[in-house]
């Protein structure tokens, strides 16, 4: 996911937001952070897992599938954050209920479940894209092919036991059962649409965040790391590599929305210009509307422009994978809990202790630092028009803020953290208008 097709990053309305846009910092000053929902010494943890599997991994080679090779990776990273973070955060201490779980509501909720799954699969049927026989799908319906079967093996004991420990069993995947059993009757219209949409942020995003990860597995397996031999091409597989990170934590997020790691989707944006803005940024829609109507980016790369500039090279390049890494570690502090347009659990560990959209911010700043050169080396009109352009990505970024921060506002606890940023935020001295305001 870089500064090209797979821009992304991370989580409906309601009175909530206006209260945010007016917090009062003196209020703040009395409130402490509140606690970041997946601890930072978890995700701390699933970075050395990924280093130390993703390179025996790399050695072994164990599947000749690299589907199989990438879902290894993501349970071995899965499993390095979950432990500590279960057994640091002890969840279900505040959920467990003293009566066992129920048969009729698991069997609705398996009905729900398979619902659920058909409704995916249409869509699958029903549009070209993913029934074109593209090759860039076929990772995924690979994964497909082996998860569905475990899936539906495991998911009565595991219904039947999260049934259990549920404070409010009645949940998503019981509506949608109830809908489907009972033609609607006894089901909440609204909490079955929020349980679609939530379906459809798994069911667009990981196939296409699995997909890249693939691309980049095997781009990580035949890597010529004999050809690293200066700074320029350092600078080539960091920046592969940085991303490599962040697409496997993206694809983990998607994949593992379970109620048994409390990483379960709370709650997805409701508004049709918050999925605008979302899925704007994402192939196939960024093919359409990022290429023909906002292409800022130059002939010439920041590279070509600054070759005979050694020491201007190294400060530059440097500072450009400075604001990638901001933006990977945006993701990575996540934990399992990484996913575009939907709320499952307030971050405030991180970067996100000193601002509230330090992923926006790095990669709109990386934006503009690769981009550069069309300040120097072109004419003043072709530079006013990318600078525009430019621009109107940036102001996709700014209503993506807007639209997740309206919609995390429903929380109690974001209002808490933005109170505090509002307070301690490191842009806290910025001029309060309101395009600054909304990025801080």
């Amino acid at each position: 996911m870089t500064a090209k097709k797979r821009t992304a990053q991370p989580a409906s309305k309601g009175k909530a937001n206006a209260e945010v846009d007016v917090l009062s910092p003196v209020r703040a000053q009395s409130e402490g952070l509140p606690p970041s929902a997946t601890s930072p010494l978890a995700a701390f943890c699933g970075v050395l897992t990924f280093f130390a599997c993703g390179w025996l991994i790399y050695q072994q080679k164990p599947f000749s599938n690299v589907a199989y090779d990438s879902l290894l990776l993501i349970g071995c990273v899965a499993l390095g954050i979950a432990v500590p973070d279960l057994w640091l955060r002890k969840p279900w201490h505040t959920e467990l209920r003293a009566v066992s779980g129920s048969l009729s509501r698991t069997g609705v909720k398996f009905v729900g479940l398979l619902a659920s799954l058909a409704f995916i699969a249409l869509l699958y049927w029903l549009f070209p894209e993913y029934n074109s026989g593209s090759a860039f799908y076929a990772p995924f319906f690979d994964l497909l092919r082996l998860l569905v079967p475990a899936l539906l093996v495991l998911a009565l004991p595991y219904l039947y036991w999260v049934d259990g420990r549920m404070q409010q069993p009645q949940d998503g995947l019981w509506q949608m059962g109830r809908l489907v059993l009972a033609f609607g009757k006894g089901s909440t219209p609204s909490v079955v649409g929020q349980h679609l949409l939530g379906w459809l942020v798994k069911g667009y995003f990981l196939p296409l965040m699995f997909c890249y990860m693939c691309a980049d597995t095997l781009r990580f397996y035949n890597y010529n790391f004999a050809g690293i031999v200066s700074f320029a091409t350092s600078w080539d597989f960091l920046f592969f590599f940085i991303f490599y990170i962040d697409v496997v934590f993206g694809t983990m997020g998607y994949l593992l929305t379970l109620r048994l790691f409390d990483t379960h989707i709370r709650s997805t944006e409701p508004t049709m210009l918050g999925w605008l803005v979302a899925v704007m940024c994402y192939e196939p829609f960024w093919n359409l509307l990022g290429r023909q109507y906002m292409s800022y980016e130059s002939s010439t790369s920041w590279g070509q422009w600054l070759w005979d500039m050694p020491v201007a090279y190294a400060v530059w390049g440097s500072t450009i994978l400075l604001l990638n890494s901001i933006y990977v570690w945006s993701t990575v502090v996540f934990g399992l809990r990484f996913s575009n347009l939907t709320h499952r659990g307030i971050i405030t560990s991180g970067p996100y202790r000193f601002t509230k959209h330090p992923a926006y911010i790095a990669k709109c700043l990386s934006y503009w630092l690769v981009s550069v050169p069309f300040l120097v080396t072109e004419s003043v009109g072709a530079t006013i028009r990318h600078c525009l352009l430019l621009l109107m990505v940036n102001a996709i970024y700014y209503l993506r803020a807007k639209t997740e921060e309206r919609h995390l506002s429903l929380d109690p606890n974001y209002v808490s953290y933005a109170r505090w940023i509002d307070a301690h935020g490191c842009l806290r001295w910025l001029p309060r208008v309101p395009w600054v305001r909304a990025l801080e």
